[in-house]
């Protein structure tokens, strides 16, 4: 099957395509085995094309953007894997709309409103991970989330079908939305607002600061791997649990940001869940508080995550 996938691809588009590529060589945390078939599209067209043709197959397809906030299994991920890294860019603005496509970097998007004296996205400075995932997940930092000035988004659905979803028929919460798993996310409109630049800048540098002061930024890891439970932090709790630092095979507990969990060098995925598995323990054991995952499980058995789900 996937040889004739493979085949219909490279008639219909001018993506590149991989057999068995490790997903370790995609992925933040440096971590995750092979995928059954890598594509990656060159435009939206080729996109559209690819999904049609997956669909056709009744092939399980998967999305990756910048490959940040999941937790790749060492066993791969079966089907198809379709990665935005080569497509999906661009950035640009109509007076006050900023038009961007969901390959796009996040950081990309809001160096690119900040030089343009706009305000709104600045607070997302340093969030990892391209629009489609953040739009996904609702991001947010330094109480703002990506949701806030969202006008739209372009996306295919489960049925094949190309829709400009308005942002009132979309539901987010805190680090959530209402996309179907099946939504492959295209691009996204906000408006923004004009402001002094100084502002601006102020509030970028601000959210630089904050990160580089209190994150590890130089070392391999998803982002944020906890959500933070409603008047309450997850760096916290993890901290007062006492399992900064606290390691297990190549993965750790980062000593600067107890809710950040980094690849030493060597991490297995098994080392990781291992590690997620005892800090949702220990939090739950000291202080009765189930800690949701911010970060995604992919291509694991249900059986080895059922307690974290």
């Amino acid at each position: 099957m996937i040889n004739n996938i493979i085949k219909k691809i490279e008639n219909n588009s001018s993506s590149l395509c991989l057999v068995d590529e490790p997903l370790k060589k995609h992925t933040t945390y440096g971590i995750g085995g092979p995928a059954d078939l890598m594509i990656f599209p060159k435009s939206k067209e080729d996109l559209i094309s690819v999904i049609e043709i997956i669909n056709e197959n009744k092939t399980n397809v998967t999305i990756l953007g910048s490959g940040s906030n999941i937790l790749v299994s060492d066993n791969g991920i079966r089907g198809a894997v379709i990665s935005l890294k080569k497509s999906l860019k661009e950035v640009r603005l109509n007076e006050n709309i900023l038009y961007a496509e969901c390959g796009a970097m996040l950081g990309k998007i809001v160096r690119f409103a900040v030089k343009n004296n706009l305000i709104g996205l600045e607070n997302l400075n340093g969030v990892p991970g391209t629009l489609g995932g953040a739009l996904i997940m609702n991001a947010g930092a330094w109480g703002g989330e990506i949701s806030e000035n969202l006008i739209n988004v372009e996306l295919i659905n489960s049925k094949n079908e190309l829709k400009k979803v308005p942002k009132k028929d979309i539901n987010f919460s805190y680090r959530n939305s209402s996309f179907n798993n099946n939504d492959v996310l295209l691009s996204a409109e906000f408006n923004l607002k004009k402001a002094k630049k100084d502002l601006i800048k102020e509030n970028f540098s601000k959210a630089q600061i904050g990160r580089t002061s209190s994150q590890p930024l130089d070392k391999r890891s998803a982002g944020s791997l906890f959500k933070n439970p409603k008047n309450n932090s997850a760096g916290k709790l993890l901290d007062d649990a006492g399992l900064k630092g606290y390691s297990i095979g190549g993965a750790k507990i980062s000593e600067k940001h107890a809710n950040f969990f980094i690849n030493e060098g060597n991490a297995s995925s098994n080392d990781m869940l291992k590690l997620i598995k005892k800090a949702h323990r220990e939090v739950k054991k000291q202080f009765d508080i189930d800690l949701s995952l911010e970060v995604k499980l992919i291509g694991f058995d249900n059986d080895e995550i059922e307690e974290l789900c």
